[in-house]
């Protein structure tokens, strides 16, 4: 019988495993400006827990229970970090959250300026797109399938997506934001891509149109729980493990889960939306669940 690693060493080996692939997905034949191309691997390559690519994969093989479906969606998981890195670039810049670190490293901006920041967001967001079209394709997989993939992409990380998340927070205020606001904010600032993740990863696995659904439900509760834990992180967390000063979010006059509901409050939101989450999985009779239940889990635990 074979032995399960523990939920750690997994996520450790599929970071490994989406880290060397993050390497490979940019051509080295492209002609790319050679200081755009620094910029974009400096980002790429910072370091990160990869949650939302390992989450892509967990759900692809949760559906069908083979290292085939994984492969087949590693160009989707490099896709999703490319978006996310992006956005982190671009969250970081002077004219949004104005930060000097990220991860424990210099922000992109203060290595390589503000124009060549903004720039390598800027591809690697379109990049992101082209990798979609190097998913491998099986016998569940259509064209049709590949074409919802890349709608869900430009829809949960456009304007009505993480990037109208990110104007949302942007324009939040302490005292003016209400509770319904600051969830819209983490809804699409956090959960979104999080939802894509696992229902892409899901249509490369295979799943039917209620495995999909339920992916969608897990993806927007544990997104929500994420961004809630990292509200917490930021006044309780270790700024060592976390790599960026704590205290950040209230420095900046950001609203927050414990700003509106307290931190207890807060604590026992996160229980109630993981365990929403788990109880999605459960729900939808996959070959591999386990896995996506453990990530729940861990997610609430983290303490960075």
């Amino acid at each position: 019988m074979k032995t399960m690693i523990s939920i750690e060493q997994y996520l450790q080996s599929q970071a490994s495993m989406i880290e060397q692939a993050l390497r490979t997905m940019l051509p080295t034949e492209w002609p790319i400006p050679e200081r755009l191309r620094e910029a974009m691997v400096y980002s790429l390559e910072a370091g990160g827990k990869r949650i939302r690519p390992t989450l892509l994969l967990t759900a692809a093989n949760a559906v069908q229970n083979s290292e085939q479906a994984v492969h087949n969606a590693l160009p989707a998981a490099c896709a999703i970090e490319y978006i996310h890195t992006y956005s982190l670039i671009h969250d970081d810049l002077p004219a949004m959250d104005d930060d000097d670190f990220r991860r424990g490293k210099p922000t992109n901006h203060k290595v390589f300026g503000e124009a060549m920041a903004i720039l390598a967001g800027d591809a690697l967001l379109t990049h992101a797109f082209h990798l979609i079209t190097r998913v491998q394709t099986n016998s569940t997989l259509t064209a049709t399938d590949l074409l919802a993939i890349v709608e869900d992409l430009s829809r949960l990380s456009g304007p009505s997506g993480m990037v109208g998340g990110q104007v949302a927070d942007m324009e939040g205020e302490q005292g003016i934001t209400s509770i319904a606001e600051l969830e819209f904010i983490h809804l699409h600032k956090t959960s979104d891509l999080i939802v894509f993740a696992v229902t892409a990863g899901g249509r490369i696995g295979g799943a039917s149109k209620e495995q999909l659904e339920q992916l969608r439900i897990y993806g927007q509760n544990i997104g929500l729980a994420f961004q809630i834990q990292d509200d917490i992180l930021d006044l309780i967390g270790d700024e060592q493990k976390m790599g960026k000063k704590a205290n950040s979010d209230v420095e900046q006059s950001k609203v927050t889960y414990p700003y509106l509901y307290g931190l207890e409050e807060s604590k026992l939101k996160v229980a109630e939306l993981t365990a929403e989450a788990k109880n999605a999985i459960v729900n939808a009779n996959f070959a591999a669940p386990e896995r996506l239940l453990q990530i729940a889990d861990y997610l609430v635990h983290r303490d960075h």
